[in-house]
């Protein structure tokens, strides 16, 4: 299929999974062309730098004016969208985002997949980060911009695709979850926690889609999980092959564990204890309990995938991160602008307390925009309002308007920023909701003071606060 293919058309090419295929699918000398409503930093930027035309908007000219050999087509496209109609009603080959990239660029590889509600990204950068650093050459597609890779994709020669794998649904043509098409021999799961409100009615709901991903392993495939939650062990139960568990308590008996955490500025050092094997300590630039937990987990699949602790222990050290992730986007007047994708309440709790961490002493300003469909929700009203403790001081962003996408029946309670910042303040919080990202970073740059570390916290683009906030400080 690879072989035959001249040019392929992308609907809704601005996803980062279906923009990093797109980047990949160039990088060999295929014509890309694509399409999408909605084009911004950074996917148009990067698709512009790799030379692939965009058109802004949907229209079924798009596919028939020039017939691609292959049509991908976006979780985010409906089934009325012009092109799609178009090139089904022309008979072209059309294929779902999972699908093409299993067919196109996983297939003959040896499918290393990390799964679960938090970390993917960070873990799957790590893991294709130590394959990197001991000399596998390994290919990787994730969600985010690995820093050591310069992107999100990279194609190596070694014999390892490692794959983000998520569990939202594939297509409107095929609702099943996304990690279910990479054909996983080894797979990593962080955690199962109920998200993706729009497709998942429950927490059970979730876990069916993790047990159908664990029942369809091979017999000679490995399963690393974080065995330490309790929800993940729920759907480990039935699993064909061996599972390899790891965590820092010693719930569920972990066979790779890390203890003694101390942690400074420049990242966190542990102890890591391998089955059967002396405790080796380690040292990630990087900070909070979650991340040490990715990187046990990444330490383990690397293990699985050959690479003995005593090559992996120093290449972790050198691990640069994924943007967006704690990054820091500079200081100005004495105040840190730190940039987070935390949204899901697990998430924040985790990100406040590592830049808590990281930064003792010093005072810690988060500020929170609930945009996504399952934040916009009452579902973690009463999580959200503890998973600040660790900060001084909050500014809850208004949601967006506008209503929200719901297969599994009409959504009738809503996220209240005024509830959360009342509970906030009377859990001692200093805490207010602020109407847009101009108006945030008035606020922000009138109120804060050296030495204060602002925390942004928002998986979409937020209106550039952060950028705007160090202009303003400037």
């Amino acid at each position: 299929m690879a072989e035959a293919l001249r040019h392929v058309h992308f609907v809704a090419i601005c996803g980062t999974g279906m923009g990093s295929l797109a980047g990949l699918l160039a990088a060999r000398g295929i014509r890309v062309t694509g399409s999408d409503e909605g084009l911004y930093p950074p996917m148009s930027t990067l698709l512009a730098g790799w030379g692939i035309p965009v058109c802004q908007a949907f229209r079924a000219e798009n596919v028939t004016d020039d017939p691609p050999d292959l049509v991908v087509i976006g979780n985010a496209v409906r089934p009325d969208n012009p092109e799609a109609r178009a090139a089904f009603d022309e008979g072209l080959s059309c294929t779902s985002f999972p699908d093409a990239l299993h067919h196109l660029a996983i297939a003959g590889r040896h499918s290393v997949v990390i799964t679960g509600t938090h970390g993917k990204t960070t873990t799957s950068a790590l893991v294709a980060w130590l394959l990197q650093a001991t000399g596998r050459d390994p290919s990787l597609l994730v969600g985010g911009h690995a820093i050591d890779f310069g992107g999100s994709f990279r194609e190596g020669r070694g014999e390892h695709f490692v794959v983000e794998g998520d569990e939202y649904d594939t297509a409107f043509f095929d609702k099943t979850p996304k990690f279910l098409h990479y054909g996983a021999r080894t797979l990593l799961i962080t955690s199962v926690e109920f998200d993706h409100a729009d497709i998942y009615r429950d927490l059970d709901h979730v876990k069916q889609a993790f047990r159908t991903l664990v029942a369809r392993m091979p017999e000679d495939g490995v399963i690393v999980a974080a065995v330490n939650h309790a929800t993940v062990r729920d759907v480990l139960e039935d699993a064909p092959c061996p599972v390899l568990g790891y965590g820092l308590e010693a719930d569920g008996e972990p066979a790779w564990r890390a203890s003694a955490l101390t942690v400074d500025e420049a990242g966190t050092t542990f102890a890591v204890q391998p089955p059967a094997a002396e405790p080796r300590r380690v040292r990630l630039p990087l900070h909070g309990r979650f991340n040490v937990e990715n990187a046990l987990g990444a330490l383990a699949a690397a293990a699985a995938l050959g690479v003995p602790l005593t090559e992996s222990g120093p290449a972790l050290e050198r691990f640069s991160g994924v943007k967006r992730r704690q990054e820091i986007r500079g200081e100005e007047r004495g105040v840190l602008v730190i940039d987070d994708f935390a949204h899901h309440p697990t998430a924040v709790e985790g990100t406040v307390q590592a830049v808590r961490d990281r930064f003792a002493g010093r005072r810690i300003v988060a500020v929170f925009e609930p945009r996504t469909n399952t934040t916009r929700r009452a579902l973690f009203q009463e999580r959200y309002a503890k998973a600040f403790d660790a900060a001084d001081r909050v500014i809850v962003a208004v949601p967006p308007e506008g209503p929200l996408y719901s297969a599994t029946g009409a959504v009738t309670e809503f996220f209240s920023a005024p509830l959360l910042v009342e509970q906030l303040r009377l859990r001692g919080i200093d805490a207010e909701m602020v109407d847009g990202a101009d108006a945030i970073v008035a606020r922000l740059a009138a109120s804060c003071t050296p030495g204060d570390v602002v925390v942004v916290m928002s998986n979409g683009g937020f209106g550039n606060v952060w950028e705007k906030l160090l202009a303003a400080l400037r």
